[in-house]
Formats: C-alpha cells, structure tokens, sequence
C-alpha cells in the first residue's frame, strides 16, 4: 500500500526512475566480472635452491597478494630443485590460498626440476617460457644421507602418490608426473604444453597475462574468472633479510663460516684478549649453524672441519715440522666433501670453491709459522740481550772502570782495554748496570 501510494506521487519522474534503472543494469556485468578481486598482479621471483628462504618468500608474498586485494600472484621461478621439507611447506600455502597462483618457469634457460616439478604441478596455472624444460623429479636423498634399497622404495612411491595427487587435483598429466619421479625424465615447453603437464607457453610476463585473460581459475572452495588484460603488475620483492639468508643457506658459505669461525675462537683461547678474532668467530660459527639447519649435515664432516681448523692453529704452536698442518689441511679437504648428506650436487660444497679456501687457510697458517719461527731465531731486541754489540760513547776515561752513554742513558762500564772519554765503544756482555765494552772491532 505504501509502495503503491510512492509510485502515485512520483508518477511525474518516470524518466528518472528508468535512468537510474539502466544504469544499474548496465554496471552489474562490469561489477560481476571480478567483484571479490582487484586489477592488481602480484610478481615474485625466485631463482635458487628450494629450501626454507623459499618458503617463508612464497608465504609473505601470498600474504601480501591476498591482504592487497591482487586477484592473482605470478610466482617466476628457475630452480634446480631442493629440500622435500621446504617444497612441502609451499605447496601447501598454494593449495589453501585464497588467491590464484601462476607459476611460470622462466626465463629462458631455466628450469622446474625435482621439487621445482611438484610446485609447477600444483599451481593453480602452469606456464613456462621458451627454452626452459621441466622434470627429473626423482627423489635424490630426500632428507640428506645415503638410503638403502627399501628405504629408497619407501621415498619414492611417497613422492609419486605425492606428485600423482597433485597432477590428479589440477588435471594435469598422472602418468607423465609419476615417470618424472620414477624415471627421472625431463621434456621442453612444447613437449610439456602437449602432454598437458603445464596449460600456457608465454615469452614473458605481458604474453601470460594476455592468455590468462578470461581464464577460470578452480580454488579451494570456489572459482574466478582473470580479468588480466588491464592488470597492473606490483613486484613483491624478497627483501634484504631473506637475501642474506640465502646466501647464508649456500653449502658453500655454510663451510667458509664454520672454518673462519672455528679458526677465531681457537685463535682467541690460544691468545686471550686479542679480542678481534674471537668476535669474528663467534659471529661466524652463530651463521655457520643457521647456514647448516637448512641444509642435511653430516656430522662427522662437520667434526672433521672442526678438527683440521685445530691442526693449523696448533702447527703455530707445536713444533711439529709441517705434519700438523698437513693433518689440517687433509681433515678440512675431507670435511667439506663429506658436510652435505646428498648425492644433488646442488646442496654439496663445490670442489672449486673448497679446495682454494683450503689451501688459503694452509697457507695463511704457514706464512704465520715462518714468522713465529723466524722470531724466536732472530736478535733479542730488548732486555739485556738486546744490549749486546749496540754502539756507546764514553763519557769518561774507561781504565778499566768509567761511564758510558748508550741511547742516552749513563752505565757503569769495564773495559779490559783503555777507551778515552769521547771514543766509541761497544757492548759486549751485561751484567746487573754494568756493562762489559771493548773498542769496536776489537
């Protein structure tokens, strides 16, 4: 009755009411297009081992990615592989996001091997960049050391029911998923886009988002359609923190920091308030063991780093001809190969950088030996020694008892043969303030 009584006494706006009716009509479909995301793209990329710096990047940037509003996050990746742990820990951030996850290989020249297969497999859309190849997703000592015949069996069908779930989830390629663990096999872009294990192939970024335009994504709970034509891309970067951490996670720094550090704190208890070397050693070994939570240890290789640090530290020392040092340098070469329980050679101290920071700690040990050597061998300098052949003036007649000025100071002198006063004489024994002297040359 009330509505019918309005519409009465506003019968002379039709045009307005129908004005505003259009307008309503012809905004819902641009408002129905993407009314729970904005035009923003989010773009983060990592290159690199697959480990726990990975993890926590992808978690803050599909934080930001949803707390932003963005309607998609771009994760750039070229990775080698890495750890089973940290690949899991992602895998599971995609699949319970809120916001779709593209994961593009690239650039050119890149790759999505070993974990790398399981991220590429599991995101939302799978693209990949001409020139870049995926797979080899065999399971390489999952959780460090070396697996036995059964234990080996139990990885891998772990990892294929793990890939095949993956592959099923997102319709991708079952079969293809469990030979790339099972047979370790690897195809191209284009071989990848025809057995359907990745949905695009783009040249960059700017050719995704247009072949991403109108696609439907499946989430967790529901379904959106991309509207990236007109998207404006925000790069998520990794930040300053997450750089230095994985550098710190690198195998190789991993065994540079445990010999610099173990090598300063002995320094410091074989030489207490030096200060300096204790300080770096600490710092050093404190990294040093964040470097190695990350990675599988091997910890009779990490004994045995410790131990050849000590031999060189002792060969300053003990007077052991060279063999201290040698035991050193052969304990710090067998550490390092033996630190990383993995066979990937992506996680184990490279040759080219061990064998040089070896042979820069021998060296370094050796030339401080010469010196202390060359020391203890040398003139005494100071003390009554040091006294020894310096060269004074009499200040008075020595016949054979008199006074003699040396460095500006007066001593009692004997001397056995007559020395005016004024003449040069030189010291040849100390005894107590008084001085031995004979004329130089004598």
């Amino acid at each position: 009755m009330l509505l019918h009584s309005r519409h009465r006494s506003c019968s002379r706006w039709p045009s307005l009411t129908t004005v505003i009716v259009s307008l309503g009509a012809a905004l819902c479909p641009i408002l129905s297009l993407n009314p729970a995301h904005g035009s923003e793209i989010v773009v983060a990329t990592y290159e690199g081992v697959i480990n726990p710096v990975a993890a926590e990047y992808l978690h803050d940037a599909l934080t930001f990615a949803q707390s932003s509003g963005a309607q998609a996050l771009i994760l750039k990746l070229d990775t080698p592989g890495g750890l089973d742990t940290s690949m899991r820990l992602m895998i599971k951030d995609m699949t319970a996001s809120t916001t779709p996850v593209i994961v593009y290989v690239a650039p050119s020249g890149g790759r999505a091997a070993s974990a790398g297969v399981f991220l590429t497999m599991a995101a939302h859309v799978a693209a990949m960049a001409p020139g870049t190849n995926i797979g080899a997703a065999h399971p390489v000592a999952m959780g460090g050391g070396e697996m036995d015949s059964t234990m080996k069996e139990k990885v891998e069908n772990d990892a294929v029911a793990y890939i095949k779930s993956i592959a099923d989830q997102h319709g991708r390629n079952v079969s293809w998923a469990e030979e790339a663990v099972r047979k370790s096999v690897s195809v191209t872009e284009q071989e990848a886009i025809k057995l359907k294990i990745i949905d695009i192939v783009a040249e960059n970024i700017p050719a995704l988002l247009k072949q991403l335009n109108g696609r439907k994504v499946s989430l967790l709970n529901s379904s959106i359609t991309l509207a990236t034509e007109a998207a404006t891309l925000h790069e998520f970067p990794m930040g300053t923190r997450l750089e230095l951490l994985k550098i710190l996670s690198d195998p190789n720094i991993a065994y540079l920091l445990m010999s610099i550090g173990t090598i300063g704190i002995m320094a410091e208890l074989y030489s207490p308030g030096a200060i300096l070397p204790g300080i770096i050693g600490a710092i050093s070994l404190i990294l040093a063991f964040y470097s190695l939570q990350s990675l599988p240890v091997n910890y009779a290789g990490a004994l045995l780093v410790i131990l050849g640090a000590v031999f060189l530290l002792l060969e300053i020392l003990v007077t052991s001809y060279g063999l201290l040092a040698l035991g050193g340098v052969a304990a710090m070469t067998l550490g390092g190969l033996l630190l990383i329980k993995s066979d990937a050679p992506y996680l184990q101290v490279s040759l080219s950088f061990l064998l040089p920071t070896v042979l820069a700690a021998g060296g370094l040990v050796g030339v401080v030996a010469w010196m202390a050597v060359k020391s203890g061998r040398g003139k005494p300098v100071t003390g009554a020694e040091g006294m020894i052949g310096l060269l004074g003036v009499a200040k008075t007649d020595l016949n054979p008892r008199g006074q003699i000025t040396i460095h500006g100071e007066i001593w009692d002198a004997i001397s056995q043969r007559p020395i005016r006063q004024g003449e040069t004489a030189e010291v040849v024994s100390v005894e107590g303030l008084t001085v031995t002297v004979t004329p130089p040359h004598q």
